[in-house]
């Protein structure tokens, strides 16, 4: 499996003939939906899906599939799977397992959205949530930056799942000194294999 990360909280992954796009949001760039043959979208903030590139994309390739949380594929209509916490199907080739179900606080019960977590064939992307699933992770990707989180949450959460290895996203409102900041904490406290994608670079996942 190839992973690569684009803008934000937007990853790809490819496996054979399969391309799978997670949160392909305003923050990322169109190049990651070119060949998708899958986009799964964890909630409906606009860093996390961008609907004018969503649309091109669908109509490029009217057999791309989507897949989200209910509440948000009646939203985007026709031609969207809606899944749930604890289903289980297959997009792209992958083999997916939805997790977790609500946004992280930020205050006073804001944003109170839905929030679905994505473990595709290991690689565990959460959305905008520290849950911890039940399943073992082999590759997380681990939020770096928001108004509904804090660095000792993100170590905890790290450390709670125990991943082979662990790779930043939710990254852009961290400037450089930021996210060199953050890779430091993660790479010393984590616990896990733990090191930056730089935007538009792959790694390959055994």
């Amino acid at each position: 499996m190839r992973l690569t990360k684009y803008g934000h909280a937007c990853v790809r992954l490819e496996a054979g003939d399969g391309v799978l796009v997670i949160d392909p949001g305003t923050l990322s760039e169109m190049e990651s939906l070119s060949g998708a043959t899958a986009v799964l979208i964890t909630h409906e903030h606009a860093d996390h899906i961008d609907l004018d590139k969503l649309e091109a994309a669908r109509a490029a390739n009217p057999a791309l599939t989507v897949h989200t949380h209910s509440a948000f594929a009646d939203v985007l209509g026709a031609g969207v799977t809606a899944v749930e916490p604890g289903d289980t199907f297959t997009a792209a080739g992958f083999t997916v397992r939805v997790v977790g179900g609500e946004h992280a606080e930020i205050i006073d019960g804001w944003p109170g959205c839905p929030n679905l977590g994505f473990i595709v064939d290991g690689v565990y992307h959460p959305g905008d949530s520290l849950f911890v699933p039940a399943e073992p992770v082999d590759t997380l990707l681990v939020p770096a930056a928001g108004p509904w989180l804090k660095l000792r949450e993100v170590i905890e959460f790290v450390r709670a799942i125990k991943p082979a290895r662990a790779f930043p996203i939710h990254d852009a409102a961290l400037s450089a000194y930021g996210q060199n900041h953050f890779d430091q904490w993660l790479d010393g406290q984590g616990g896990a294999d733990y090191s930056r994608v730089p935007l538009g670079d792959s790694v390959t996942l055994q």
